[in-house]
This record gives C-alpha cells, sequence and structure tokens, in this order.
C-alpha cells in the first residue's frame, strides 16, 4: 500500500546518518582513526545549521558512537529532533545474522533511553543494507521490538532495487505492518538517480534535488532526504579508499552545507516520526 496525502499538507524529511567519517561499510577501522573522531564537531555544526532555520530532523544514531560520546544524543534531543536507531556496529545487516541484528537493536536502544530516556521507533541500516528478499526476517524483528518505521528500502540500482516503490508504502511482517520511507531520487532516462542524499546530494545539480522534491510534492508525498555530519566537514581525513569508492564516500563536499542550508528554507520539513501521523494506521 503507497502512502500519499494532498500537495498541499506534504512535508518533507531531513535525516541525519551519525557516523563518523571512517564509517565505511567493508573498511578496516584502524585504532588511530577513532583518536582522530570528527562527529561531535560535525554534527553540532549541523545542529547550529538546523537551529538556524527552524528545523527539525531525524537522526539516525549509530549506537557505538552514542556510547562513545554520551554527550551528543541528549544534545540532539534537547534541540527537539527526533532519535531513530542506525545499529550499533556499522556492519551491514546482510552480514548479520538474525541474533546479531537483534542484538545490535536493543544494545543501541538501551544506550539511547539511558541516555536521553527516549526509545528508538524508526530504524535505517548501513548502506541500505536490508533487503525484502535476503533479509525478511529483519522486518520481523523490527516490527517485534516495536520500531514503526524503517528507511532501508531504496530505488536505485546499485544498492536496492530499482523498481521498488518510491513514495512510503507500509511492509507487511507476521505481526502487522511497519512503514518504509525510501530516500528521494529523480525520475531519468538511465533510471532513478540517487539526488537525495549521499554523493548524488553533492554531485548533481542542485536543480535535480528541488525538481525531485516538487514532483513529490505534487504527488502528495514527502521527499525523505538524508545526509552525513562528515558531509558538512570537508576538511576531515579520508580513509585510503579505491578512487570510486573515495568519492561516493566523500567528494565533493565543499558546498554541502550551503546547499542543505538553500533546501532548508525553500522547504519544511519534519522528523519522520511526524509524518506518521498522515500513514493509514500501522497494525
Amino acid at each position: 500500500m503507497l502512502i500519499s496525502g494532498s500537495p498541499e499538507s506534504v512535508c518533507h524529511s531531513l535525516t541525519v546518518d551519525v557516523e563518523d567519517w571512517f564509517h565505511v561499510c567493508g573498511a578496516e577501522i584502524l585504532p588511530e582513526y577513532r583518536r582522530q573522531s570528527r562527529v561531535v564537531a560535525a554534527t553540532r555544526r549541523l545542529l547550529d545549521l538546523l537551529r538556524g532555520q527552524g528545523s527539525r530532523a531525524t537522526f539516525f544514531m549509530l549506537g557505538e558512537v552514542a556510547d562513545t560520546f554520551p554527550e551528543l544524543a541528549p544534545a540532539i534531543v534537547a534541540d527537539g529532533h527526533e532519535l531513530a536507531s542506525h545499529g550499533w556496529s556499522h556492519r551491514l545487516v546482510t552480514g548479520l545474522t538474525p541474533a546479531e541484528f537483534r542484538s545490535e537493536l536493543e544494545r543501541t536502544a538501551a544506550v539511547l533511553r539511558q541516555q536521553t530516556g527516549c526509545t528508538p521507533l524508526g530504524f535505517r541500516a548501513p548502506r541500505w543494507s536490508l533487503d525484502r528478499r535476503k533479509t525478511p526476517w529483519a522486518f520481523e524483528i523490527l516490527k517485534e521490538l516495536g520500531y514503526r518505521y524503517d528507511s532501508s528500502l531504496t530505488p536505485l540500482a546499485a544498492i536496492g532495487d530499482p523498481n521498488g516503490p518510491r513514495a512510503p508504502h507500509l511492509i507487511k511482517t507476521s505481526q502487522g505492518s511497519i512503514c518504509e520511507f525510501p530516500p528521494l531520487v529523480a525520475q531519468s532516462l538511465l533510471g532513478n538517480l540517487p539526488v537525495g542524499g549521499g554523493w548524488g546530494f553533492r554531485a548533481f545539480p542542485y536543480g535535480m534535488i528541488e525538481r525531485a522534491l516538487h514532483s513529490c510534492q505534487l504527488a502528495g508525498v514527502p521527499g525523505v532526504l538524508f545526509v552525513h555530519p562528515r558531509e558538512l566537514d570537508p576538511d576531515s581525513p579520508r580513509l585510503p579508499l579505491p578512487l570510486l569508492r573515495g568519492f561516493l564516500a566523500y567528494g565533493p563536499r565543499a558546498g554541502s552545507g550551503k546547499r542543505l542550508e538553500k533546501l532548508l528554507v525553500s522547504h519544511t520539513f519534519k522528523p519522520l516520526v511526524e509524518l506518521l501521523e498522515s500513514c493509514p494506521p500501522v497494525s
């Protein structure tokens, strides 16, 4: 079931994957990388930007980041943002067993509750690594643990299903449904393009992002953007990655802050949990 409303009532959502500059899936994390952490300063820079525009977002918090920097999650909540789960270790869900996935969710939720009193209601998998065919058990576990929504499925050929829904929709489990919020994409002759975040947000012309959001508005569905703190920190270190992976993870970043600020001025954004109010009841 696809979820939509009237164009006049549509708000978009900005989401943040709270992870450090070295949290790149499949890359080895050396001890010296952790000593060069920049996630607190970069996230505070993003919080300042949102506060200046009166915008609120959903922050998908990596459990090990929250545990290492216990001041960060409370600062996010104090500014009126939503805390959601990004798992604990930034490992791909497709590389976890069901028991390991459950443990990561429970461990992260426990830390966030202890630090803020908030229980996460949403989840995003590292590198969009949920798959309805390969990891159907993940949605069952999310529902069992009380999660109301997920934002891990992309309508993209490289890291998802190019024929998947572009609009929010419900995923059925044996215990009821969970709402799925895909990231914003732009339709083109080459297929769906990832303008809503990551390298696409940084590299594609700004007008493509605006047009994609406008298309969502006309369709009565929210556009979901996503950013990482490192994208507002162009001077942060970089992992020694192959050329293509390095581009996808880090470049180009210099104009990301200005680009995001322009979008915050032009559009209304709400945390994902508040967009659930416009969804059909999730049983």
